[in-house]
């Protein structure tokens, strides 16, 4: 049977199971989780899956696993879980591959990360121990302080992305799984542009056959993803799907799209803090942040050409939030700086420091201190898990499937995607009820607006 063929088939399919008057198709089946990198990240989330799998743990910071949505009025008290209302795939129908540019295995890339504690890793061994990562696609040119060794040759850069497009069919058929997500939890890749090469899905095929150096391999990892019609969340601040070639194949595949950047530890507190600045008219002078990270990420993020991706994200959250052309009294030219260094001594354990300059009533100066110890990859994993289950849920709704960019997942990224020309929406508590209002939006349930009135008649 052709691939078209195929792919009509399985949305015929789709069609027949969804809900009535939803629009939704029920999570039946295992759900196989791709991911590109086994570092840190990749190895917590499916580690933490496990541990809660068999009830050694508990899910703690994950939307889907932990989190209500109110539904009606405050005195209707319909509060239901999240995973409850809405049809996301169960955990325990879960199933994981990956790959990564060294050979071990996630038991053995867990130890290395010093993430979890050994005696956690150690009663989760034999399910760790048996995901093996794929070779990857990987050059040097794009992650100047990592060496791999565990890695593709092709042809050209197309030949990697049929190998690609293997794999994922290959962990379909051995995982037995009927449905597919792929979560970018690599490193962060050199500084891109935007080029000619990424305008078209022609012009983006030509310039894989000629080694385009503008094709990134994360960029192939989309590629083959949603040829394939998998789903695709970039947890990096690479381009890789904000361009217009990956617009076109997500549509024309009905392959939701959503990143980037997992917003985990200071940019998490930026959007926090700054909405408070602007909800009470509190002028800023100047947000001073730097940050030590010992881990893969914080070596990777020692170039420059890296960095500079990395800076790009963070440095726009507080513009965004603050509007200072509506606001020039308050926030005009302010001065806003951001460092990140690498100290080994740190490993997963990120601390940041951020110093913010801001005024109040009659141009009086203060200040706020704000000093957090967090563990990266602690507060990114549930960020994976929330992800792949709501872009799943996204394949199997039939509004949400076709439009691409899943703008309403903002809250989990530092740089949130959204229709060209449409600035991204960073406030974290407009971010949280975007999600919950299209997750009642898909249910046919009431939008709440927090108007309120209606209490007082």
């Amino acid at each position: 049977m052709s691939a078209s063929k195929t792919k009509m088939q399985h949305e015929n399919n789709l069609s027949r199971l969804v809900q009535p008057g939803t629009g939704l198709a029920p999570a039946r089946g295992k759900l196989g989780i791709m991911l590109p990198g086994m570092g840190a990240v990749a190895t917590t989330v499916v580690a933490g899956v496990e541990a809660v799998r068999r009830k050694i743990a508990k899910p703690i910071g994950s939307l889907t696993q932990m989190g209500h949505i109110r539904l009606g009025k405050r005195t209707d008290a319909r509060s239901p879980m999240i995973k409850d209302f809405v049809p996301l795939a169960k955990l325990n129908d879960l199933v994981f591959t990956g790959w990564d540019i060294f050979e071990d295995n996630m038991y053995e890339s867990a130890l290395n990360a010093g993430v979890l504690e050994k005696s956690l890793l150690n009663q989760i061994k034999p399910f760790l121990s048996s995901i093996k990562p794929r070779k990857a696609v990987f050059s040097q040119d794009y992650v100047k302080n990592l060496h791999g060794t565990h890695v593709k040759k092709g042809r050209n850069k197309r030949d990697l992305a049929e190998q690609l497009r293997d794999d994922i069919r290959d962990f379909k058929k051995k995982s037995g799984a009927t449905r597919l997500v792929m979560c970018w939890c690599g490193s962060t890749e050199i500084f891109l542009k935007p080029g000619p090469v990424h305008q078209s899905i022609e012009a983006f095929e030509k310039g894989m056959l000629k080694n385009d150096r503008n094709i990134a391999p994360s960029m192939l990892y989309a590629y083959a993803a949603m040829k394939e019609g998998v789903p695709f969340a970039n947890g990096a601040p690479n381009l890789t799907v904000d361009l217009p070639v990956m617009h076109q194949l997500s549509k024309q595949n009905n392959a939701p799209i959503c990143g980037k950047d997992f917003k985990s530890g200071q940019t998490l507190m930026k959007t926090v803090i700054a909405p408070g600045l602007k909800a009470r008219m509190l002028g800023l002078e100047g947000w001073f942040s730097t940050n030590i990270l010992g881990n893969r990420d914080g070596e990777v993020l020692d170039d420059p050409a890296s960095f500079k991706t990395k800076e790009e994200s963070k440095l726009s959250v507080l513009e965004y939030i603050l509007q200072p052309e509506l606001y020039p009294d308050l926030y005009k030219d302010f001065y806003h700086k951001v460092r990140i260094n690498y100290y080994p001594p740190r490993a997963d354990n990120k601390e940041s420091w951020d110093n913010i300059d801001i005024f109040g009533w009659l141009n009086y100066p203060m200040q706020i201190k704000l000093n957090f110890l967090c563990r990266d990859s602690i507060l990114a994993a549930p960020i994976v898990l929330d992800l792949v289950l709501f872009m799943d849920l996204a394949k199997r709704s039939e509004e949400l499937r076709g439009i691409g960019i899943q703008e309403w997942l903002s809250l989990f990224f530092k740089s949130p995607m959204t229709r060209p020309g449409l600035y991204p929406e960073h406030d974290l508590f407009i971010q949280t009820m975007k999600m919950k209002n299209t997750l009642r939006h898909l249910k046919g349930e009431e939008l709440i607006t927090h108007l309120g009135l209606e209490y007082y008649d």
